[in-house]
């Protein structure tokens, strides 16, 4: 079957002519793919704010599992090294924006004396912020880390 030079054209017409429709669908899938994208970056800040805080506190409970936690030096070593990783005083070198050595949480040196474990944690939940805070969701972050007290000898 020939078609006439005249239903040529208009197919032709009718294939190329999409008036906006590209556009229109762009503005329908890119808020969507924004949205997304912004969703997916929060999870993954909230989880790595998370784990930061529990390998923090693996840091210290280790650190003060070894030694006299009821020195208050050992105490703040150990508080040093769950915030900014080292034992010296951190400065404004924090491992995380806004974390202090007022928020972490030591055993008490009341205890006994010689427990069996020592647990360090977060004092009041590090609260974490989103990005894109709409005001709606502030989380509190409390990992805790409990490990077994190493010395064997009691300490005065």
């Amino acid at each position: 079957m020939k078609l006439t030079p005249n239903v040529r054209s208009w197919f032709s017409r009718l294939r190329r002519n999409e008036h906006g429709a590209v556009l229109a669908e762009l503005a329908i899938v890119l808020p969507i793919l924004i949205l997304l994208v912004g969703v997916t970056a929060e999870f993954g800040r909230f989880f790595y704010t998370y784990s930061t805080l529990a390998k923090a506190t693996r840091a210290g409970a280790r650190y003060i599992s070894s030694r006299n936690y009821k020195s208050s030096s050992v105490r703040d070593e150990a508080a040093n090294m769950v915030v900014c990783g080292k034992t010296t005083d951190c400065g404004s070198e924090t491992i995380l924006a806004g974390f202090d050595t007022s928020d972490v949480d030591l055993p008490d040196p009341a205890g006994p004396a010689v427990p069996a474990t020592v647990t360090v944690g977060i004092v009041d939940g590090f609260v974490y912020t989103p990005i894109f805070d709409l005001g709606l969701v502030t989380l509190p972050l409390d990992p805790s880390t409990t490990m077994r007290y190493l010395p064997t000898t009691p300490f005065g």
